[in-house]
């Protein structure tokens, strides 16, 4: 059965393979553990006192702010040094809580300096539960050679009887055996405790660590986005500025050259009126490219301008209502809005089978809604291939969410929302 969190964690052993824990290096590892979390709190705690006593009897503008200052850098030392000592019982990462804000204003640093404190507690308790340990479990262990030392225990009345007795030295070394497994399954119990509780102080909580993520995916999404955006209004410009005046000029040239030969050869006339008419067809195609590219209407006079000029065009009568009033969107809301816009009245004009359409833009603080009603057949599926799931993406690109209601013979809504932080 697999258990969730104890995958590397300082419980798998006990959890996983009690049986070997004492054979294995997880007892010892333990009592590094514990027993450099006294040493470190030793260290921590001289420095603190040093840190604060230098800042408080020093002159506070000269030297006692800047030592001060550094009492949030001390505490984000031991966080580093305390990250590192959980690989001993361990082996999970231990990501550094920190995101570059200043240390003050930081949980995580008072979370650090809270873990110091406490360390300053149990540290020296570990230290001597150790060393209480190794004598109860040392003694018995030994017992066999107490007789060899030249001090008590064998001078000891009490302890003559067990030192004298082969019987009974063994038997208390047998009996300092089984302390010493149950030692080994105590340390490492205690060490796998404190090494979850410095985990939870020390390292991001899994749930912030995620919101992290995912803050950052959005980030990207949208860099992504504005970038592909900012692409293809290049790719606009230089079809319009280039290729498209080339043709525009060629056209110019050819109907130059129809008026010369007026009176020409028939045949050379029907080649250059066919070359005419070609250059004309493809100028039309590449318009309407670079239209479906980056309309520059978006650009010159904003999205209720695009879409209205894209109602226009849309074979089905189509009420443009406008109800905005805080602004133009970021230019890869608007791109995504107006494709999304001529998305749906292209759908309208192919499959509703209706006989008007209402298109209704309005607008909110961060926010803002695009919505085309319908009085056609409804029945509009995802899956029919017309196009909604490429939109659904596109507006899911800039953080936006589409609804589409079409219910069989009434009608068909679609609703795309945008919502974007300044």
């Amino acid at each position: 059965m697999r258990i969730v969190g104890i995958e590397g964690g300082p419980w798998e052993g006990l959890v996983r393979a009690p049986a070997r824990v004492p054979l294995s290096s997880r007892p010892w590892r333990s009592v590094a553990y514990l027993l450099g979390g006294f040493l470190v709190a030793l260290v921590w705690l001289a420095g603190t006192v040093v840190l604060l006593v230098v800042g408080v009897v020093t002159v506070p503008i000269v030297v006692g702010v800047p030592l001060l200052r550094l009492l949030p850098r001390w505490a984000e030392t031991l966080g580093r040094v305390e990250r590192a000592r959980l690989r001993l019982v361990d082996g999970r990462p231990a990501p550094d809580p920190h995101h570059g804000r200043p240390l003050l204003r930081e949980a995580a640093t008072w979370r650090e300096a809270g873990h110091g404190l406490l360390l300053c507690l149990l540290g020296p308790l570990n230290a001597v539960a150790l060393l209480v340990l190794a004598l109860l479990v040392g003694g018995p262990l030994l017992a066999p050679f107490w007789r060899l030392l030249p001090f008590a225990p064998s001078a000891n009345p009490s302890w003559q009887k067990v030192t004298s007795d082969p019987a009974l030295a063994w038997g208390a070394s047998l009996a300092g055996l089984v302390l010493l497994v149950l030692a080994a399954y105590l340390v490492t119990a205690v060490a796998a405790a404190e090494a979850g509780l410095a985990r939870t102080l020390l390292t991001q909580p899994p749930e912030e660590e995620l919101e992290l993520r995912l803050i950052e995916v959005d980030r990207s999404r949208a860099r992504l986005a504005d970038a592909f955006d900012s692409e293809r209004r290049r790719l606009e410009r230089d079809l319009h500025d280039g290729t498209q005046q080339r043709l525009t000029g060629l056209m110019m040239t050819l109907g130059l050259v129809k008026m010369e030969l007026a009176g020409a050869d028939p045949e050379a006339r029907k080649l250059v009126e066919r070359a005419h008419r070609e250059a004309g067809e493809t100028l039309a195609e590449l318009q309407d490219l670079v239209r479906g590219i980056h309309p520059p209407i978006l650009t010159d006079r904003g999205l209720e301008g695009a879409l209205a000029e894209a109602a226009e065009r849309c074979p089905v009568p189509v009420t443009v209502r406008v109800e905005t009033s805080h602004g133009r969107p970021p230019e890869s809301v608007e791109s995504a809005l107006y494709f999304a816009g001529c998305e749906a009245l292209t759908n309208l004009a192919k499959h509703s089978g209706a006989s008007g359409a209402e298109l209704l833009l309005r607008d909110a603080p961060g926010r803002i809604v695009l919505q085309v009603n319908d009085d056609g057949a409804g029945g509009a599926d995802t899956a029919a291939g017309t196009g909604l799931v490429g939109l659904a993406d596109r507006v899911a690109a800039v953080g936006g969410t589409v609804s589409l209601s079409s219910p069989e013979g009434g009608g068909t809504t679609l609703r795309v929302e945008v919502t974007w932080t300044s």
